[in-house]
């Protein structure tokens, strides 16, 4: 690919600054990291993105507005090396970059994750020199080109379940002189041509542990990634594998979420009235306000995962100020209205075979009489008879069942 000589000479002066960036905020601190930021050039793995602008269309949706080098250069180069997320696709609908349209609401589906949480991920799952390394969700490629400048690309793998974005990110690695292994693959399931693996480090979130990463990780490897659910519960945990096939780690600490693994999505579940016009139960003062896993805090971010270990088929949704809780496996539910209880509070009305927030509260109660432990204190294992995650204080959660 050939590139202006004004264009490259402003990238490697926008890379160098970055890097100097990252590096004050503590995340460079391996020289070869930094190596590998100031060489791979972020701006040729992201020809478009979108960005999000105050605008909203009728139904409140946001307006995402593309950029490209032809619509605003200055505005495409500066975003390419800022330590942002790059919106890159929606609703798995790759866009024509050389006609791109702005778009109302929609899913993301394929991003350049920040660089910051790249370089914390490839830090958190300790890739050494020598290291063969996966990596599910190539997405642009950014940081696959980073893994490869780091360790080079004989070491590395990346898999992809999108085989559209998969073909612009090889494209991109290809001209930047990097030859990874890549392929079109569903990432629940790894990539067992490549296994096994030193580290696995994963860019989307799964329901639970695929048994297939244990399976193809090296007795003393490590597996690093996002466990997520239909609440929108995120814990990051970094496992490793025995060599009797068993895996076991800690939580790690942070409000890191990442895009599901499009066969871990939740389902669409429908009108919310519809489930709000069935079996009301009898109302009742809940002790416990939705804001407890609804919160922009990081207890909540926390709470929202240990409760959705409970209630792993349930979703939320909030019209108006009523909260609705689904289960779409169970047909349970449960409606919160404000002001039910004394000073305020909630009324909770349940239907369904599971009192779904009265689990929820059950979990709540618990949480609080070991003193709210944060999640660095929970481990998370992995043997035949499931995925739970153990606590001293607190009962055993099971994951769902991969």
């Amino acid at each position: 690919m050939t590139m202006p000589v004004d264009l490259e000479t402003d990238a490697a002066r926008l890379r160098a600054v970055m890097a100097e960036d990252l590096a004050a905020r503590g995340y460079l601190d391996d020289p070869g990291w930094r190596a590998a930021v100031e060489a791979v050039p972020r701006h040729r793995f992201v020809p478009g993105f979108y960005l999000p602008t105050d605008e909203r269309d009728g139904r409140g949706l946001t307006r995402w507005q593309p950029v490209t080098a032809d619509l605003d250069h200055g505005r495409w180069l500066a975003a390419a090396y800022s330590d942002t997320t790059l919106i890159t696709q929606f609703d798995g609908d790759e866009p024509d970059w050389k006609h791109p349209a702005a778009r109302y609401g929609g899913a993301p589906t394929s991003s350049s994750t920040l660089p910051s949480l790249v370089l914390r991920m490839w830090a958190d799952a300790e890739v050494r020199e020598g290291h063969t390394v996966l990596e599910i969700g190539t997405g642009t490629g950014y940081s696959t080109a980073l893994a490869c400048e780091r360790l080079g690309s004989a070491g590395v793998t990346s898999i992809e379940v999108d085989a559209r974005r998969l073909e612009r990110a090889a494209s991109a690695l290809h001209d930047c002189g990097h030859t990874p292994t890549l392929a079109v693959a569903d990432g629940q399931y790894g990539y067992w041509p490549e296994a096994p693996f030193d580290r696995i480090v994963a860019a989307c979130s799964f329901r639970a542990v695929p048994p297939a990463l244990v399976a193809q990780t090296r007795p003393g490897g490590k597996i690093l990634l996002t466990l997520s659910g239909w609440l929108y519960g995120y814990a990051r945990v970094l496992l490793t594998v025995a060599g009797d096939g068993t895996a076991e780690g800690r939580l790690l600490g942070g409000t890191v979420s990442f895009m599901p693994a499009r066969a871990h999505a939740a389902p669409a579940f429908g009108n919310p009235a519809h489930w709000a016009a069935g079996p009301p139960g009898k109302a009742r003062v809940a002790r416990h306000g939705p804001e407890r896993i609804t919160a922009a805090t990081e207890e909540s971010f926390h709470l929202r995962f240990l409760v959705q270990s409970t209630v792993p088929d349930t979703q939320l949704a909030t019209v108006g100020e009523v909260v609705h809780l689904v289960d779409v496996v169970s047909g349970s539910t449960a409606t919160l209205t404000p002001g039910g209880g004394v000073g305020g509070g909630w009324q909770v009305r349940e239907g369904g075979p599971v009192r779904l927030w009265e689990c929820v509260e059950r979990v709540l109660d618990a949480y609080d009489a070991a003193g709210r432990p944060g999640p660095e204190t929970f481990t998370l294992c992995v043997h035949e008879d499931g995925q739970h995650l153990r606590h001293p204080q607190l009962p055993c959660l099971p994951l769902p069942s991969p």
